[in-house]
């Protein structure tokens, strides 16, 4: 049963809801927490950028079918399913909400989770580092841009090109200046994980209490129906579980070893609420971001749940 309930972070995350509800930040305090935040996601995209060794980027080269496969479902399968969604649930679900359904479809892949599945079920590991690395780097130009697409299209607004270079400033130019200085800290930064773990929870953390405030100000709590969550978190299990099926009996179809089955499969189903978070805050500045953000938070628990059952019965396949 320990597989079905919440991790620390989702725990973490429903405290932080519930400060936000009861607490929450406003006026010169918020001025200078939204600065602080800043400053945390700069870190914590610098710490992604010397994570990421020059190694594990010439081998993502090297499985290039693998790694199209990865990014094709996570960059276009998935965009085209928040469409299909937005068709079957028109005028069912808030703008918000609905608008945070889009985001999750166009978010680049976990990293960590996505590399322990992988690990766990018997997969090329090694193809699932380059290939959630490789997401993660791509995402911070092809989010936006996609968010945008999508956001036009289903007639709901766009992303304005100064969000697009609000991502540069905050994102992009601290993990470039992560990858330059790798030589010299890389190694140091990677035997360090856990001790640098707080900050990329922490700025997660951060934003997510800044973006409830202002929610829980504006009302979002009588904003919506509890059975408007409900079907949020349908929507949910029906996104996940037909890009877990697309991703297994694909990955057998395009003629992939089991391992690299297994590796599309979890960097492929995966959405990063690591950086999404981040992201959201200059996609969505002025906007309900409290409401576009609670459908990926309750994604991120889903995923994890049903990716942690996945990984237990893979061992098991080879074994019959």
């Amino acid at each position: 049963m320990r597989r079905f309930l919440p991790d620390t972070f989702t725990l973490l995350l429903v405290a932080t809801v519930a400060l936000a509800s009861v607490l929450p930040i406003t006026g010169e305090a918020a001025d200078i927490f939204g600065i602080a935040t800043r400053i945390a996601i700069a870190a914590l995209f610098f710490l992604h950028g010397a994570r990421l060794s020059r190694q594990v980027i010439v081998a993502g080269l090297l499985h290039w079918r693998l790694h199209l496969a990865i990014l094709s479902t996570t960059f276009v399968i998935f965009p085209l399913l928040g469409l299909l969604l937005g068709l079957a649930i028109h005028d069912l679900l808030p703008p918000p909400l609905y608008f945070g359904i889009l985001y999750i479809c166009v978010l680049p892949s976990t990293v960590q989770s996505s590399i322990a599945f992988t690990s766990m079920a018997g997969g090329n590991v090694a193809a699932a580092i380059c290939a959630a690395s490789a997401s993660n780097i791509f995402g911070m130009f092809l989010t936006p841009i996609l968010c945008g697409l999508l956001l036009s299209t289903s007639g709901h607004g766009t992303v304005s090109l100064d969000a697009i270079w609000q991502i540069c400033l905050q994102l992009l130019l601290p993990f470039v200046a992560g990858q330059l200085a790798e030589p010299w800290i890389g190694n140091w930064v990677r035997a360090r994980k856990k001790i640098l773990s707080p900050i990329d929870r922490g700025s997660i953390l951060m934003v997510v209490y800044s973006a409830f405030s202002e929610a829980v100000i504006e009302g979002i709590w009588t904003s919506f129906k509890l059975s408007d969550v409900g079907l949020v978190l349908v929507l949910n299990v029906v996104l996940l579980a037909i890009v877990l099926g697309l991703t297994m009996f694909g990955g057998r179809r395009l003629g992939f070893s089991r391992e690299d089955e297994i590796a599309l499969t979890f960097c492929g189903s995966k959405k990063s609420l690591a950086s999404g978070v981040p992201m959201a805050s200059a996609i969505f500045a002025g906007q309900a971001m409290g409401a576009i953000l609670l459908p990926i938070m309750l994604f991120h628990q889903i995923q994890l749940m049903a990716c942690a059952v996945l990984a237990q019965r893979y061992p098991g396949r080879q074994e019959m």
